[in-house]
């Protein structure tokens, strides 16, 4: 037997809505993790090179790992519970994550990505990303049904401490870098 869980229709409203889940987990953990590459080697004082460098290989690297993380978790789940879903449904899910996070995810980089821009980049970077962060966890409540509020602030809560818990490590083994 193969159950199909497609969107309910081809209109963008539920395409959007059946993709949620992966856009907003895919989001979530691009700019968290994509942050805390920024704020490590700014905490460490690397040159902007390596931190664009870093940046972009956790943006592609890592988002290749969600996105493929969904896809077998996708076929996993399904095979424990005795359902065929097939192979394009887990791929549709995991593409949607893996854009979520490279497109998402970028947002602390921005700063760091355009010559000139700015003369602060790792302050443009935070307040970017501190709004990106509060915006992604807003449309959380969404998927899990708590005030957008709450979702907003415990998503900039929890990336607002991923960041100082990278910056602390990167600024405590600066002294290892000759």
């Amino acid at each position: 037997m193969i159950l199909r869980h497609e969107p309910e229709s081809d209109r963008p409203v539920d395409v959007f809505r059946h993709y949620l889940g992966d856009l907003v987990y895919g989001a979530n953990d691009g700019l968290v993790t994509t942050f805390t590459v920024v704020s490590g080697v700014t905490g460490a004082r690397l040159a902007p090179s390596i931190l664009v460098i870093l940046g972009l290989v956790n943006l592609l690297a890592d988002g290749f790992s969600m996105g493929a993380s969904n896809f077998l978790a996708i076929r996993s789940s399904s095979g424990a519970e005795g359902v065929d879903r097939g192979f394009r449904e887990p791929l549709m899910h995991g593409i949607a994550t893996f854009l979520s996070f490279v497109l998402i995810g970028t947002i602390p980089l921005l700063a760091y990505l355009i010559p000139g821009a700015t003369t602060h980049p790792f302050l443009v970077s935070s307040g970017l990303t501190a709004g990106a962060l509060f915006g992604v966890g807003a449309l959380r409540s969404l998927v899990v049904r708590d005030p957008w509020m709450k979702c907003g602030l415990e998503m900039l809560g929890v990336g607002s401490v991923a960041a100082a818990v990278a910056y602390g490590v990167g600024r405590a083994l600066a002294p290892l870098i000759p």
